[in-house]
Order: C-alpha cells, then sequence, then structure tokens
C-alpha cells in the first residue's frame, strides 16, 4: 500500500502532466462520478442506513440526488466556467488583451464529516475536478460503512493517477496533513478545524472550512402556525437533526410558543406516528458517544420537555424532543445541539430576537418566519450568517447557484455550483502586450520629469478612456 506522501507525489506528477486541464477530461470523469452514484444507488442507500438508520426517502433526497443534480449543473456549465473574463482597460492599456484566467490549483484535499458521509464529500469533490484539480478523499470513520464503499467506488470509476480515498481516523488525518497541498476543504467541527488550522499554517496552504453552529429560527408577527410547524419540524427532524444548518433553537413570543406547540404534537404524529420509534422515517444517532452527549445535554437542561425526551441506547434512538422554558444560558445554548432536541426560547419581541442572535457567533443558517414581510426584511438587514431563508428551512442548500458556505466562526469560504468551481480555482491576472506604443510607454522610462508624470497619470486614468470612448 503506498503511504500518504507516494499518494500526493503520485497526484502532483500527474497534475504536472497537464492531463486535468482540458475540458474534455474534466467533463469525462465528472460524468463517470455522476455513472458512480447512479450504478450504486442500492449501495449508497443501504450503507447510509447502516451508518445513521437514514431512511430511503432522506438517502436518495439529501445524498444521491443532490449530489447528481450539482454534477449536471457543472457539466453543462463548466465550458462557461472557464471561459476567460475580460476587463476594462485604460488608454495605455488600449492595445493589451486583459482578462482573468482560471487555473486549478494543483493537489488539493477535502475531509469530510460523518452526518451526510456521500454528500459533504462528493460536492466539493465536483467542484475540484471541474475547475482541473487533483483530489485527495478523506472520507469520515465515524460513518463507516459509508467509508468503506466510498473507497472501493472512486477508484473503479475515476483516474486513479488523478484521484485518491485515503481512510483513518484523526491520527491518520494527522498524518495526511504533514504534506503538502495546494488547498484544503474541511467540514466538521470548530475544535478539529483549529488542528486542522495549524498544520495548514506549516505550508501557508488555504483552507476552506464549513463548521456550523447554532442555527437560529425567528417566528414574529403574523405566521401561518400550521405551516411553520410542518416545515420547522422537518427541517429539524431531517437526519435525526444532525445536520449543520438544521434550526438550531426557537426564538418567539410566550403567544407565538402557546399555538406553536400543539401544532408541533400534531405535526409529528402525522410525520411519526404515535410510537415514533418504530417509524422508519427517523434516522438513528450516528455513535453511542454522539447519543450520550446529547442525553446528557437533554439531563442538564432545567429546561420543559413538553414533546418527547424518550431514548434508547442500545437503539442510538432519540425521540424528536421540544424543551421550553429554556433559558438565555441553559445548557442546550452553550453548543450546537446537533441531534433532534429543539429549545423554545421566550423573546418578547422582534428587536430583542435580533439582539440575542447577534449577540452569539455568527450561524451557518439563518431562518425567519413571518407573513410580515417587514420582520422578514428587518431580520435580513440586521443579522449576519452564512445562509438565510424565510419560512423555511435548510432548503436553500440545495440550489447550486446559491453559495454555501459560513461567516465568521461558522466557516471559511463557499461552494455548491460555480462558487466550488471559484473555491478550488486561482484567478490569475493576464497581460498580453506587444511591442506597440513604445513612445507612449517611454513616458514611464527616466530621467523622470513632471511633464511625463502629468501625461502618465493621464493615460492610466479609466476616467479618461471612458470619455475618449
Amino acid at each position: 500500500m503506498d503511504t500518504k506522501k507516494e499518494i500526493v507525489d503520485r497526484l502532483r506528477l500527474a497534475f504536472r502532466s497537464g492531463i486535468t486541464l482540458s475540458e474534455q477530461f474534466r467533463s469525462a470523469q465528472l460524468t463517470k462520478l455522476m455513472l458512480m452514484i447512479k450504478d450504486n444507488e442500492k449501495d449508497i442507500v443501504n450503507a447510509l442506513h447502516k451508518d445513521l438508520g437514514k431512511p430511503k426517502f432522506e438517502a436518495i433526497l439529501a445524498e444521491i440526488d443532490m449530489v447528481v443534480n450539482e454534477i449536471h449543473y457543472a457539466i453543462d456549465n463548466l465550458p462557461s466556467w472557464m471561459q476567460a473574463d475580460y476587463v476594462s482597460k485604460t488608454l495605455a492599456t488600449k492595445l493589451d488583451d486583459c482578462f482573468v484566467r482560471r487555473e486549478p490549483l494543483g493537489v488539493v484535499l477535502i475531509i469530510g464529516t460523518w452526518n451526510y458521509p456521500l454528500q459533504l464529500l462528493i460536492l466539493p469533490m465536483v467542484g475540484a475536478i471541474a475547475a482541473g484539480n487533483c483530489v485527495i478523499i478523506k472520507p469520515s470513520e465515524v460513518s463507516a460503512a459509508t467509508d468503506l464503499l466510498i473507497a472501493e467506488l472512486i477508484p473503479k470509476y475515476l483516474s486513479q493517477d488523478c484521484y485518491a480515498v485515503v481512510r483513518g481516523g484523526a491520527d491518520e488525518t494527522m498524518a495526511l496533513l504533514q504534506n503538502r497541498f495546494d488547498h484544503i476543504f474541511y467540514t466538521g467541527s470548530q475544535a478539529v478545524a483549529r488542528s486542522i488550522l495549524q498544520q495548514a499554517s506549516v505550508h501557508l496552504t488555504p483552507v476552506t472550512m464549513e463548521l456550523g453552529g447554532k442555527c437560529p429560527c425567528l417566528i414574529y408577527g403574523r405566521v401561518d402556525i400550521a405551516a411553520a410547524a410542518r416545515r420547522l419540524a422537518w427541517a429539524k427532524f431531517f437526519n435525526a437533526g444532525q445536520s449543520c444548518v438544521a434550526p438550531d433553537y426557537v426564538l418567539c413570543s410566550q403567544a407565538t410558543c402557546d399555538a406553536l406547540l400543539p401544532a408541533l404534537r400534531e405535526t409529528l404524529k402525522d410525520f411519526y406516528g404515535k410510537e415514533p420509534q418504530t417509524s422508519p422515517d427517523i434516522s438513528r444517532i450516528v455513535s453511542q458517544r454522539h447519543w450520550t452527549r446529547l442525553t446528557e445535554l437533554l439531563k442538564k437542561s432545567s429546561g420543559k420537555v413538553v414533546v418527547g425526551g424518550e431514548s434508547d441506547q442500545e437503539d442510538k434512538y432519540i425521540a424528536p424532543t421540544v424543551v421550553v422554558d429554556v433559558a438565555k444560558d441553559d445548557v442546550l445554548m452553550q453548543e450546537e445541539i446537533f441531534g433532534p432536541i429543539l429549545p423554545i426560547v421566550i423573546v418578547d419581541s422582534l428587536e430583542k430576537g435580533i439582539d440575542f442572535v447577534n449577540d452569539k457567533e455568527k450561524p451557518l443558517a439563518l431562518y425567519v418566519f413571518s407573513d410580515e414581510t417587514s420582520v422578514v426584511k428587518t431580520v435580513l438587514q440586521k443579522t449576519s450568517s452564512g445562509g438565510f431563508c424565510s419560512n423555511d428551512g435548510i432548503i436553500h442548500i440545495s440550489l447550486p447557484g446559491l453559495p454555501f458556505g459560513g461567516v465568521g466562526a461558522s466557516g471559511w469560504g463557499s461552494y455548491h455550483g460555480r462558487w466550488g468551481f471559484e473555491t478550488f480555482s486561482h484567478r490569475r491576472a493576464c497581460m498580453m502586450r506587444g511591442w506597440a506604443l513604445e513612445r507612449l510607454n517611454g513616458l514611464r522610462y527616466p530621467p523622470y520629469r513632471d511633464d511625463k508624470l502629468s501625461w502618465l497619470r493621464w493615460t492610466a486614468s479609466p476616467k479618461t478612456f471612458c470619455s475618449l470612448m
């Protein structure tokens, strides 16, 4: 078996050969990646169910179709993405070709995570392949079945000279990071992100960090409570709440909370029946360690469980749970929950809700439910988050035209669609000059004189060229 250094060296040699530069090669590899997903849909669904108890519906919607749609989008748009962007010029550069050329970075590393072990690994890979890079992917060992399946499939479908899978846990990841990469893309926790940043700094390697945080949902003003309950419950309890963009907590008035609770109870009964544990539509917590963390959070909370609360350690099951009377400093409000527990915090006014959000780190996503346009616009204008969606949850990440990424502590950089292509591209500034206008160029040569400086400043001004045009 090749060492990690040998894998990196092999891919770097392939990149330097120029094989990944052509549109034909990139498109062909993306097509093979799409075939890999389609040909092995059943095995992928089974692996995701083994890892997370993920229902087939959620697996296909969030892991398979989302990836396939992203690949289609990249293939369709690749020719235009690869075109140079020509820029405006001055009088001094009017005979030059001045453009921005997008070039691949080289050998890039993508480190995935366990909650969407296919989507969050392959989606950034789509951008990296489209941009013409060689790629090493590191699946999460926590989602072991999907990890193994990806490691088996990638070499069967994609060029082994240009793409590789490295498996293992934290030690293997740290060993892999000893090598120099041209870009590192990481999805996961803030704690691990700090370690990766330290390793990347040794080689001054640029990084993209997709992290997370506590994504708030503000509910204020007039609102369709029944619809709000359905959309909130779906977004929160999809994948058992193990989504980085899941609504982490709700901010609303006491009156709204009183109306929302019965609607949530009815919604959850409609979704999962009277015995949710027997429902085929609820995922399981990924591991005993994560199950223990979540149940301990619930035990330590001073809030009141009004919906759910049941759990089964052997089954790694936690019922969809709603907690009220949650104080601002409650244990449930200290860290990202990342599970099927929804705290509701009472805040009397929209302004106080906005202040509450702004006092915390900027979230990966922010949601506001309201029929009042003024409420939605106010929240949009007075807050900051990686993404924003009104009157729904998590659905915004499914659109390839929108960038997906955080801000501040919730992440650096973005991807999806062209944004992924740009993340893995270097925008090279190019000026192609000939030997014309040498007399004009002579204005810049010594000996320097004030009249030369005046003429040079005039020719270099964008306003001068525009007025002549």
